[in-house]
């Protein structure tokens, strides 16, 4: 007779998110007990009917608490999240809001060391941890700082998965209004530099409760894709138009131009610590617009396709469609570029 899964007391931070969201679902199907840290809304109260739709969304799912406090505070995390309890696993999902210099060193790093120490005391043995594909060539100062963690989190001598999921449907979603009113297309340069295996929510949610289970994918560093071929940002333009029924139109965007922008904002961040935080953010493009969101491979010097595996059945055209029909909404806040 097969042994049935451990079911795991589990400390969930970043719920509210929308990778969060569908990894406390996963984890609630699997029956895991979970509890999650979030911050109450403004008002100070927990309940009502203003709730935001992350934390409702998180309300009634079997088997998960809902805590209230600062996830980003060693004290709140004590004493509004851990309450001196005990807990097997840990799984984060928490990450800096805009990228940011000093956002992501304060979270991306500061406050998962925190949380790594609080979790540690409450007797966590396994940390589950969603980090990002682009760690492989750090550039930009969010890249260092979870870099910088993951780098401790190895050396906890506690038994981690480090997931790095390469672009997710949402961050590949914001030109749907502009491509739906009629506007063209943009691409950076001839949209053929670089490309991606594009993942659900759902199914990086599925993936991320999984490695509390499946010994493989312990005490490892984890890259995940989509289901199918890469995709350069032209073919994700394609799909768009297919999605909506509209006619293919490109406009091209010179990737000197974005150089140009970089240098200028970097000049005036020498003054302004305003326009030096626009200058991150304009870096942070110009990263994404060069470089391929796949596994780096070092041996021949390129993104490698074959190398980045991939996981679930969910295609970016399908949320396309989706979004289309109204069915999903724009979820990036302040990832929002266009």
């Amino acid at each position: 007779m097969a042994a049935q899964p451990a079911v795991h007391r589990v400390f969930l931070l970043g719920a509210t998110g929308t990778i969060g969201l569908a990894t406390a679902r996963a984890l609630s199907r699997a029956g895991h007990s979970v509890v999650c840290l979030v911050r109450p809304r403004r008002s100070g109260h927990p309940s009502g009917p203003d709730t935001p739709d992350g934390l409702r969304a998180l309300q009634g799912l079997p088997g998960l608490e809902l805590r209230f406090g600062d996830p980003t505070q060693g004290l709140s995390l004590r004493r509004d999240g851990l309450r001196g309890e005990h807990f097997d696993s840990w799984v984060s999902c928490l990450a800096s809001r805009t990228g940011a210099a000093r956002d992501a060193w304060a979270v991306d790093h500061g406050a998962h060391l925190e949380a790594l120490k609080a979790c540690q005391e409450a007797g966590v043995r396994q940390v589950v941890q969603l980090s990002a594909i682009c760690v492989q060539k750090p550039e930009l100062e969010f890249q260092k700082a979870k870099l910088a963690f993951e780098q401790t989190l190895m050396q906890s001598g506690l038994n981690y998965s480090i997931v790095r999921p390469t672009a997710f449907f949402k961050s590949l979603s914001g030109q749907f209004q502009r491509v739906k009113s009629g506007k063209p297309y943009l691409l950076f340069g001839d949209g053929e530099r670089t490309a991606c295996k594009p993942i659900a929510d759902q199914d990086l949610g599925d993936f991320l409760a999984s490695c509390l289970q499946d010994r493989s994918l312990q005490r490892a560093v984890l890259p995940i894709g989509g289901p199918g071929p890469a995709l350069t940002p032209r073919e994700q333009g394609l799909l768009l138009f297919e999605a909506l029924g509209k006619k293919p139109h490109f406009r091209h965007v010179p990737l000197a131009l974005m150089d140009a922008v970089v240098g200028g904002l970097s000049w005036l961040g020498r003054w302004s610590s305003t326009a030096a935080e626009k200058a991150e953010f304009a870096r942070i493009g110009r990263y994404y617009a060069r470089e391929s969101m796949l596994v780096w491979n070092a041996d021949r010097r390129c993104y490698s396709e074959q190398d980045t595996p991939s996981y679930g059945d969910r295609t970016l055209l399908d949320h396309y469609r989706a979004m289309a029909r109204g069915e999903v909404q724009d979820q990036r806040g302040d990832h929002a570029v266009f």
